[in-house]
């Protein structure tokens, strides 16, 4: 099966079947059994930050204990274990399409979706992932359609890209234990779907840009949007970082592996690097990846219309 199909392939396995429903040391290489943490000395702990991170863009993170992992989620979600994280900074927002292109502008980078040729779309119409000629960080649907908004999410781009963004901003990619933090408000949230609760909508409001009707046949337009929404338009968590539930899925630092002490093996099409917070094609029919604890994974050559990412800064 030729390379390209072959991620096509892996990825349609991967989307229905997986979305059903830096420390000081961590291991992120997928020659590695576990995802492995090794605890931090609490009294290691930034408490504070110095004047030479810039918090205009970044939310501070102050580090501490945190149960990551959830015994009700499903089993690449399990087992549960208490963690001491350090603190870091984390950006406000998801990398945009103006972020992306200065990046682009000043680097000369040349992403891999641009070097293929092509990327991966969803076509609702007809109810297949195609590989679609052209499209990429500008054009996520193909050139034959609209340009992509400068104030919505990048996408298209792999964790390569993402990565190379990352670094050429000084910062890096969030691994999944720093996201679960962040996401459930440093541990606070914990026992609950999402960081607003555990249900869906708030009155008649909805809280994050998802497939919130027409499953299966047309991805709904209820949210207001049926592909990615303008960044910060649904409302932040209390740390102050906004679309980390729907909207794009977000790439993480480390590989998709099982949590320590979990046996399971993950199919060749669960090994990849870790993605988190779900997207605007997920629906809890079969796809619950905008909750707190919920996973995902795809090569880190792909690139895909549903992820994104934003950056992490490591305090020493």
């Amino acid at each position: 099966m030729p390379y390209l199909l072959k991620q096509i392939f892996y990825f349609n396995i991967l989307f229905f079947l997986s979305c059903v429903n830096k420390n000081d040391k961590t291991y992120f290489s997928n020659t590695h059994k576990f995802y492995i943490i090794e605890n931090l000395n609490e009294n290691d702990i930034v408490t504070k930050i110095e004047d030479k991170y810039d918090t205009s863009s970044m939310v501070f993170v102050k580090g501490g204990r945190f149960i990551f992992g959830n015994n009700n989620g499903l089993d690449r979600e399990k087992p549960e274990h208490e963690v001491v994280v350090q603190s870091f900074l984390m950006d406000k927002n998801l990398v945009s399409v103006e972020d992306f292109r200065v990046f682009i502008n000043l680097s000369n980078y040349t992403t891999e979706a641009e070097k293929f040729g092509n990327a991966i779309v969803y076509n609702d119409s007809i109810d297949v992932w195609e590989l679609v000629d052209g499209a990429n960080w500008e054009y996520p649907l193909g050139k034959n359609n609209t340009i992509a908004s400068d104030n919505h999410p990048v996408t298209q781009v792999s964790w390569n890209d993402a990565l190379a963004y990352c670094e050429f901003c000084d910062k890096t990619l969030p691994s999944e234990v720093q996201w679960e933090y962040a996401a459930s408000e440093m541990g606070k949230k914990k026992n609950q779907l999402y960081y607003w609760g555990n249900d869906l909508l708030h009155g008649d409001n909805h809280m994050c840009n998802i497939w919130t009707s027409g499953y299966p046949d047309t991805i709904g337009y209820q949210d207001g949007f049926k592909y990615t929404s303008p960044i910060g338009y649904f409302e932040a968590n209390s740390l102050g970082i906004f679309d980390m539930a729907g909207n794009v899925w977000e790439w993480c630092y480390n590989w998709h592996l099982p949590y320590e002490g979990n046996l399971e093996v993950f199919p060749l099409d669960l090994q990849g690097r870790a993605q988190r917070g779900g997207s605007f094609l997920c629906n809890s029919n079969y796809c619950h990846g905008y909750r707190l604890s919920a996973r995902s994974a795809t090569s880190p050559e792909s690139s895909l219309f549903h992820v994104g990412f934003r950056c992490v800064k490591n305090i020493k």
